[in-house]
């Protein structure tokens, strides 16, 4: 199995769960773009968001150079708007990958995007194919790999959302 599988497998896994999330309900995402002055309706970000749905799932299914390279260009445009809302100085509550969990803009979710950018670029480059071909090609360490990938979404998860409220609150109230 090749290294990348785990790492692939939860950018692709969280590209999917994100557009998914954005797909039910964009009212975040929508006045996340607002905020940025990029015009945004529903409909553009439900569109948006099925093809993030769409590209993480055949990621995941078929992989393939081309996959994988639009995976990393998703989380490479995910940073830039990610830094963009940083330098606005713009209050962005939630960008809505999370469903309304709040997670306003962090270096934290930059860094995060970059290194799932990243995964996926590898992924590419070693023209990887579906990671979930790797996980049935070879079952006892492949369940591992999707029981840890299972951990990592959930840290990930945990880095967009608890983890920037945790160093907002450790900082204390502005001006202090």
């Amino acid at each position: 199995m090749p290294a990348i599988t785990g790492p692939a497998l939860v950018a692709a896994a969280l590209l999917a769960l994100a557009g998914g999330q954005k797909l039910l309900d964009p009212t975040m995402t929508v006045g996340a773009l607002r905020a940025l002055r990029i015009p945004a309706t529903a409909a553009l970000v439900r569109a948006g968001a099925a093809a993030e749905l769409v590209l993480g799932v055949a990621a995941l299914v078929v992989g393939g150079v081309a996959l994988w390279w639009l995976v990393a260009a998703s989380y490479g445009a995910f940073a830039v708007f990610v830094v963009a809302a940083l330098r606005s100085g713009t209050m962005i509550g939630s960008c809505g990958c999370f469903g309304r969990e709040e997670t306003p803009p962090h270096p934290v979710h930059v860094g995060i995007d970059l290194a799932l950018a990243l995964a996926a670029a590898l992924a590419a480059q070693g023209a990887a194919g579906a990671p979930l071909d790797a996980v049935i090609d070879a079952p006892g360490s492949g369940a591992a790999v999707v029981a840890l990938s299972g951990v990592a979404v959930y840290l990930v998860y945990a880095s967009f959302v608890v983890l920037p409220r945790a160093l907002a609150a450790a900082a204390g109230p502005p001006g202090r």
